[in-house]
């Protein structure tokens, strides 16, 4: 664009100039031709026409100057040929005013990359981390780290100033930065505990460490005596010494002293913080692994420990289960037997109480016997001793042919019967008669005690 405007600017000036020396005539000085009429292309040219090209030339090549577009990605730094500066931190056309710009991105990625997969995208890229665990335990950290420049204009101009390109910005703050707090993370936390779950405190940490300032602190170190259970050929106890460290953060009424480095004193913007990955040092792996599989033996030990509780136990419930129900079935037949000598008892006690019952029943039914009869006697022996009146007479005389006539109803004569004749002259019927009468009034006098 600017090799157009001064092509165009150029093309004004001459003609602005040649103009007044092409004439529409031929000029002749005697017999010899001085000047021959300009082509018609160029006789249209007039001096005004000339002129807004020059200016219209001069203002393109002018315009990269004078205005600039600004990018959504980046931010820039504008240094005027007075000496004043600003901030351009929007996208769109900007007015440049011959300023010098240097441009910079608003988001700064630093990445750990292997050196066959380095990536022109990003800015920061840079070797693995190697740090080294509290424990002594030595690992190679790859980390991703997005940055962003700071938002007030006064901070972003201070840093553009201070740093003058973006490229000394990466590489003599934001990656050493990244390296060494790194590293003091690493030295904040134990290579077992790494692996046994700390891994997202460790991250976490990291972030606060590039966000906030990295933490003071205090490292103690912990001497421990464990008497084995091994024993030399004298017989005594092998004792190891085991040192442990702890590393504890500085409080300060009870917030953490923070020490600041250059993200932070440049109001720089953490705004991503990933570990992609802690490679730990093979000789560790391999006690990992070792541990892994004493572990992994230890359990299956415990695990046929606990078959062998479990079935010592069920064999012991099974034989509670099997005394139980032996108790139970026992209980159950005694109870049958409880039951059936209680039946018998009650059944006994119930017969002796019948049997009681009877007898007195018995006793005051001959009791009341002996007293009717004894009553009887009595009435009989008043009535002997005092004579029955005529009425009685004919009643008891009455009741007494009733009788005799039932007797004889009842009586059954044979078949065949023989007598002998008799000088009193009475007949066999007769003679019956008589008989059974007789023995009916012995029969009752028997039973009245005469």
């Amino acid at each position: 664009m600017i090799i157009i405007g001064i092509f165009l600017f150029l093309i004004g000036v001459i003609f602005y100039f040649l103009r007044p020396q092409l004439s529409e005539e031929n000029i002749f000085e005697g017999d010899q031709k001085v000047r021959s009429k300009a082509p018609p292309f160029l006789l249209m040219f007039t001096q005004r026409l000339a002129a807004a090209i020059a200016a219209i030339g001069l203002f393109i090549a002018l315009t990269p100057y004078l205005f600039f577009w600004a990018d959504a990605t980046e931010q820039y730094f504008l240094v005027y040929p007075t000496g004043s500066t600003s901030v351009v931190t929007t996208q769109g056309i900007k007015f440049r005013g011959f300023a010098k710009i240097t441009p910079w991105q608003k988001y700064i990625d630093v990445k750990v990359m292997d050196d066959g997969k380095r990536n022109q995208d990003i800015e920061g890229a840079m070797s693995p981390i190697p740090i080294r665990f509290i424990d002594q335990v030595t690992a190679t950290v790859y980390i991703s780290c997005r940055f962003q420049l700071p938002l007030d204009e006064k901070s972003f101009e201070t840093l553009a100033i201070k740093f003058r390109s973006m490229s000394n910005l990466v590489n003599n703050t934001l990656v050493p930065t990244v390296r060494e707090q790194t590293n003091n993370t690493g030295y904040m936390f134990a290579a077992q505990d790494y692996i046994s779950g700390e891994a997202q405190s460790f991250r976490q940490t990291l972030d606060e460490q590039l966000k906030d300032g990295a933490y003071a602190v205090e490292k103690l170190e912990n001497r421990d005596t464990i008497y084995m259970d091994i024993q030399n050929e004298k017989d005594r106890m092998i004792k190891e010494i085991q040192t442990s460290y702890t590393v504890n953060k500085i409080l300060i009424n009870g917030v953490p002293k923070r020490i600041s480095h250059e993200i932070t004193e440049n109001n720089i913007i953490v705004s991503q913080v990933i570990v992609d990955d802690v490679v730990l040092e093979s000789t560790f792996k391999k006690r990992l692994e070792a541990q892994r599989d004493e572990s992994a033996k230890r359990q299956l030990e415990q695990q046929k420990i606990e078959t062998a509780k479990s079935s010592q136990q069920r064999i012991i419930a099974e034989g509670e289960r099997d005394k139980a129900a032996e108790r139970v079935t026992q209980e159950k037949e005694q109870v049958k037997q409880l039951i059936a000598i209680e039946t018998k008892l009650k059944q006994e006690k119930t017969n002796k109480e019948l049997a009681a019952i009877a007898l007195e029943t018995e006793r005051l039914k001959s009791q009341q016997r002996k007293v009717a009869a004894e009553a009887m006697a009595y009435e009989n022996a008043k009535l002997v001793s005092a004579g029955l009146t005529p009425q009685e007479k004919a009643e008891w005389q009455y009741k007494t042919s009733v009788g005799v006539a039932k007797e004889i109803a009842n009586i059954k004569f044979p078949a065949t019967m023989i007598t002998g004749g008799g000088s009193s002259g009475g007949t066999p019927l007769e003679s019956l008669i008589g008989a059974a009468m007789a023995k009916q009034l012995l029969g009752n006098s028997k039973e009245k005690g005469f």
